[in-house]
């Protein structure tokens, strides 16, 4: 399984993402801090609307620790790009969890620290607020209305 993890990162740091979404169980489900709970669909609808979003732009990633446990993975990954809505750098840290199931990732869980991430996408504010189960809320309710625009749109 840990050759599906390269495949799956090596087309992220590609923007690549028919191949991250072949990556993906037709059962599979998807958690972080930004979209929240995802299914299978919009997990492969989240990551089509990222990459196509970075496409000639700043964004980097690169992942390492690449660990296989049985039915379970684990690879911490950083990326590195500009957060459109402010125009700042952000540096996110991500330790990513999976689970496998008939040769594809049937869970995906990824950790980061979310009020890191605020403080350096938003400025002030995410340092004050990004820690709140508010913002955690409010942000969920902003990216899965993005997402939920770019699937009318694209699909």
């Amino acid at each position: 399984m840990s050759n599906l993890i390269d495949t799956f990162y090596t087309a992220f740091k590609d923007l690549d993402a028919d191949t991250m979404c072949s990556c993906y169980h037709d059962d599979a489900t998807f958690y972080d801090h930004g979209f929240g709970h995802l299914d299978v669909d919009r997990v492969q609808a989240m990551w089509q609307m990222l990459v196509s979003s970075q496409r000639g732009k700043d964004f980097r990633i690169t992942y390492s620790d690449v660990q296989v446990d049985g039915t379970k993975g684990f690879a911490n990954w950083e990326a590195h790009y500009t957060f459109t809505k402010t125009g700042r750098r952000v540096h996110n840290i991500i330790q990513a969890e999976m689970e496998f199931y008939e040769g594809k990732i049937i869970k995906h869980i990824d950790h980061f620290d979310l009020h890191r991430w605020a403080g350096q996408a938003l400025g002030l504010p995410g340092k004050l607020m990004g820690w709140t189960p508010f913002f955690k809320r409010k942000l969920q309710q902003q990216t899965n209305a993005a997402l939920d625009e770019y699937v009318q749109t694209v699909r």
